[in-house]
Order: C-alpha cells, then structure tokens, then sequence
C-alpha cells in the first residue's frame, strides 16, 4: 500500500503541473488583458505588462511561476485587489467555503447513511417509500431552490437565522447554507447505500451468516454496510470537493465571501494570478480527496489493498 501512494504522490505531482500549464496557456487565449482601463494607452499598458511580467512568452512565465510558488508565493492580484498577495485573499475565503463544505458533507453524509440503512432494512415499506421520495426531491431540486426556501421560511419567516453570512457569528451563519448544500449528499448517499445494501442482504454470504445466529446489528455493520459503502466513497469523494469549494449560487444568495465566487469574479476580470492559484488549490483538493478514497478502498476491502500491491 505504501508503494501505491507514493506512486500517486508522484502522479499528483505532474498532474497538477499539468494543469497549472493548461491554464497558462487557456488564459492566453482570452480576450484582453488584466489591463483593460480605456484611460490607459497603449504604450502605458505595454509598461504595465513589463512590470507584472505578462510580456514575457508562456513557457517564461510558467517555470517563474512554479519557482514562486515552491516558495509559498502566489503572486499579487492585477485587478480585483490590487498589489494585495494573492495568499492574503484566498485564506479567509478558503477557510469559509472549507467550514461551510465540511458541514455539508458529515451533514448529508450522516442522513444519507441513516436513509439507506432505513429504506434497505424496511424494503417496500412506507418507510422506504419516504426515504426515496426525499432522495428524489435532493436530486432533482437544484441546491439554490432549497438555499431560498430556507432563506424565506427561516430567516425571514421565523428569523431563526440571519439570511445574510455574518463572519462574527459563522456558526449560526453557515446553518442554512450547510443544509441547503448537504440536500444532494443525502439524496446521493441514501440512494447508493439503499441499493448496495439490498444487494448486499441477498447475496449468499448474508444468509449463510443468518443461518450461524449472528446479531442483526452486527450483519448490518460488519457485513452489510462494510460491503455496501465501496460505491458510496466511490460518489462521495467528487461530491467533498465540490462542496468544500463551495457552490456560487449558495453563496450569492446568502452573501458567503468563498472561494467560488472569487473564482469566477477572477475570471471575469482577467485576474490571471487569481484564477490560477485559485484552480491550483481545486485541484489539489480534488487529487488529495481522491488519494484519501483510494486508501479507504484498501482499509474497507484488503482485497483491493492486496491487488494495489500486486500491481
């Protein structure tokens, strides 16, 4: 197992650099610059490009880049903020959209696993019908949809909760947005546990462990779901960074200062350093989570851990 990771790291590595240089070269593609003032002339943007080192080729700028960041450095934001260092910017939209996405993940995480379980246990039961009728409504109701029904019934309504995030009060703040966000996890996770478990009880080994008196408590943990959560990781590994990212819907509407409304504000504008340390960190995320699901593959199954090593 120890082989494989280190085999990840390394794909990780080039991955991500992989990126990074796809965006140099998209962002050249753009029309403008991050310099597009009409009080500025043209040779006056020509100096500003110098200073900033856009006038240098592509391929330059990308290893100046790399070196930089090894370093911790960013670089500075071109228009949105600007000369403010990139660092300075992202770490307390980070922080938010990270608190808010977590939430949201063991939120719809623990719901969802408490449907599945329910429905699989009460197959064909009103029971079961309730739980698949909530995991309809997750899936085909867009999170916006519920992000306003909240915002309405409680924040304007009954005023349990302020409709508008307040940094000095984020707990009470992040409560709407963290349900709104968990509806497709519970939805997703409800409806994958469900169907694995009755998968899972039919199968030979479940009846054969019937048949020797084990607990139904224990079929269900160490048997049943042990079995059944390899697709549920499988889905819920992209599901953990788009919400730790945030969605901008859900934070226009309750006015969250995260990542994702950073994200496509930089572009907007052509804030070149801006959208690049902001997909470097999505990506990171998103190959970090994938790593931690690899592993959790191996420790549910030793099956798969035995076959990784083989390889």
């Amino acid at each position: 197992m120890g082989k494989y990771i280190i085999k990840r790291l390394i794909i990780s590595i080039f991955t991500i650099l992989a990126i990074l240089l796809l965006l140099f070269l998209l962002l050249e593609l753009l029309p403008g610059t991050p310099f597009n003032d009409e009080k500025l002339t043209e040779e006056q943007k020509a100096v500003v490009m110098e200073k900033y080192g856009l006038d240098k080729p592509v391929l330059v700028r990308f290893a100046n880049y790399i070196h930089l960041m090894l370093k911790g450095d960013f670089g500075v934001s071109y228009t949105m903020q600007k000369n403010m260092p990139i660092s300075k910017m992202l770490k307390p939209r980070i922080q938010v959209s990270i608190s808010i996405g977590l939430q949201a993940v063991l939120l719809g995480t623990i719901i969802g696993l408490v449907l599945g379980i329910i429905a699989s246990l009460k197959h064909n039961t009103w029971l079961d019908s309730v739980a698949s009728i909530i995991s309809v409504c997750g899936v085909s109701i867009p999170s916006y949809v519920f992000a306003l029904a909240l915002a309405y019934l409680l924040g304007y309504k009954l005023k349990l909760f302020p409709i508008l995030f307040n940094p000095s009060n984020a707990a009470k703040s992040s409560v709407m947005p963290t349900i709104a966000l968990s509806m497709f996890t519970v939805a997703t996770v409800s409806r994958f546990l469900r169907s694995e478990m009755l998968e899972v009880f039919g199968s030979d080994y479940i009846l054969l462990a019937k048949s020797k008196g084990i607990s139904d408590s224990r079929l269900i943990v160490r048997h049943g779901l042990r079995n059944a959560m390899i697709p549920v990781i499988t889905v819920l590994g992209p599901l953990v960074v788009s919400l730790m990212t945030g969605s901008l819907v859900v934070e226009k509407i309750f006015a969250i200062p995260g990542l994702g409304s950073l994200f496509v504000t930089a572009i907007q504008v052509n804030d070149y350093n801006v959208v690049i340390a902001a997909a470097f960190i999505y990506s990171v995320m998103f190959i970090a989570v994938m790593l931690v699901v690899d592993i959790l593959y191996g420790i549910i199954d030793p099956r798969i851990r035995l076959a990784k090593e083989e390889k």
